[in-house]
């Protein structure tokens, strides 16, 4: 026996295509939260990368200092502070491996939410403006004069 194929009905395309519009808007939604989210995230690196750069230029220099000292008066207070510097760099440096890591990764995840937030806005825009088109009153037609001929 040969498979009758069913014929959807008006109601049930109409249901289809809200309930694809109504996922539409809800995966935009879900986009915006999650790229302003994203956003929130790199900016709080972006500072912590900052901070960390600045610690460790600040800790360059006080090496530089302390091993002059060092080079000056070779006593044990001085070669204690030359060791305490060199571990808190080694220790900035390692953060700030871990941070700028983590970073990258944030801004690529936030360049693929982005892109498709991109597209659903996109998809979203001309979904709407079809509405628009499709929903308009239909423009009633006046109805033309007769003229009379006289024959």
């Amino acid at each position: 026996m040969a498979k009758t194929q069913t014929i959807a009905t008006a109601s049930s395309l109409a249901n289809k295509i809200k309930i694809a519009t109504e996922n539409l808007l809800l995966a935009k939604r879900d986009g915006e939260a999650a790229a302003s989210s994203l956003e929130k995230d790199r900016k709080k690196l972006l500072a912590e990368n900052k901070r960390l750069a600045k610690k460790r230029a600040l800790l360059g220099r006080k090496k530089k200092a302390t091993a002059n000292r060092l080079k000056k008066t070779p006593n044990a207070e001085n070669r204690k502070e030359a060791n305490l510097i060199t571990k808190e760099l080694a220790a900035i440096k390692k953060a700030s491996d871990k941070a700028r890591a983590v970073s990258s990764v944030n801004a690529e995840k936030l360049k693929g939410v982005k892109t498709s937030l991109k597209q659903a806005s996109a998809y979203v825009s001309v979904i709407e403006k079809a509405d628009k088109v499709l929903n308009k009153p239909k423009k009633k037609k006046r109805a033309k004069k007769r003229i009379i001929v006289a024959a």
